[in-house]
């Protein structure tokens, strides 16, 4: 028997008092506009972001979840990419008909379309494991897309297991919901040696590899523990490993981190030329969460005209971020009544 899941219907939500102003509109306008520069559409949406995974729901929720989804309609494949990892990050199964909608599009990116994926099985959404199977097992399909499914299946299914429920979880440092959970605590606790012989065995499926992937991340959180140099050492052996979406998601979690221990690798990945653009869009932003680091936003500066789109857009934005560490500002997002978005003039697209 199927486990069930909640209804992807529109939730009851509270409303809002005649006081209230309503947010969502001039957030939306924001994102949706390509008249609007790139770092502040990001900011747009992070703030979106947040009205969309209120728990429990208000009148702002859906609202804020079809904003987001309008911006599908940018030609910009970072942007997208954007979209459907915060639609994942909503715990709100009324962001599932749009992810299908990304993945099922085989005219969108790739990069976009793997973040639908992986999206869907952040959600845990039962119903769409059929279309991730279907995708994973799929001859020709886009091999990115069909390992982010084949993590998201096993996500899915983990999800509604009694592993599950088994199983002793660490507590983490991070509110994201991930790809894969972290491997669950034991009497003995593997070293950081075993964690990365598991991180980097290609005979293990995907699933398995990202849960040594974050366990490491969780050892290497807060950076003064002394395990953290060590395991980010291991997360950056993992950039030699054959699949670019195994690649993208070590430099993804060193944008977590934020660990200048991360800093050697992250700009050897940026500097390559040959890697896949995915990969060194990901190496971008997370240099950008290091950003008050003395050196980065030189090196960042230095690949404003790379040939890649997705690169240069993707500098643009952890130049924004890099601005934001600097001064110290609380939340990487902007407020519904800014009208100036002062803090940006300095970046430019």
């Amino acid at each position: 028997m199927a486990p069930s899941t909640a209804s992807t219907e529109t939730p009851s939500v509270a409303p809002h008092s005649e006081k209230e102003s309503n947010p969502i509109t001039p957030l939306r306008a924001a994102l949706t506009s390509e008249k609007t520069p790139l770092a502040v559409r990001f900011r747009a949406l992070f703030s979106l972001k947040h009205y969309a995974s209120e728990n429990p729901p208000t009148s702002d929720t859906i609202p804020a979840i079809q904003a987001i989804a309008a911006a599908f309609a940018s030609p910009s494949a970072l942007l997208k990419h954007e979209l459907a990892y915060c639609l994942g990050q909503t715990r709100n199964l009324a962001s599932v008909p749009f992810l299908r909608g990304v993945l099922e599009d085989r005219g969108e990116d790739a990069m976009c379309r793997h973040e639908a994926a992986e999206a869907l099985g952040a959600l845990g959404d039962w119903d769409s494991l059929e279309l991730l199977k279907g995708f994973r097992n799929e001859e020709g399909e886009v091999e990115v897309v069909r390992e982010t499914c084949e993590i998201a299946v096993g996500r899915i299914e983990w999800e509604h297991s009694a592993q599950r429920k088994a199983e002793r979880i660490r507590d983490s440092d991070f509110t994201s919901i991930d790809p894969a959970p972290p491997l669950a605590q034991g009497a003995h606790q593997p070293s950081i040696p075993k964690l990365q012989e598991k991180l980097l065995d290609t005979k293990l499926p995907l699933f398995d590899r990202y849960r040594a992937m974050f366990a490491l991340r969780d050892l290497s959180s807060p950076p003064d523990l002394p395990t953290a140099v060590p395991a980010v050492k291991a997360l950056a052996s993992g950039f030699a490993d054959p699949s670019a979406l195994f690649r993208h998601e070590i430099a993804f979690v060193f944008g977590q981190l934020s660990h200048p221990a991360s800093i050697p690798s992250l700009i050897a990945t940026l500097s390559d030329r040959e890697e896949e653009s995915m990969v060194r869009h990901e190496a971008a932003e997370a240099l950008g969460s290091l950003g008050d680091e003395e050196g980065v936003e030189d090196v960042l500066r230095g690949f404003l005209d790379d040939p890649e789109q997705v690169v240069r857009e993707s500098v643009v934005v952890a130049l924004d971020m890099a601005e934001f560490e600097k001064n110290g500002e609380m939340e990487y997002a902007v407020l519904p009544d800014e009208q100036e978005f002062s803090p940006l003039a300095s970046v430019k697209e």
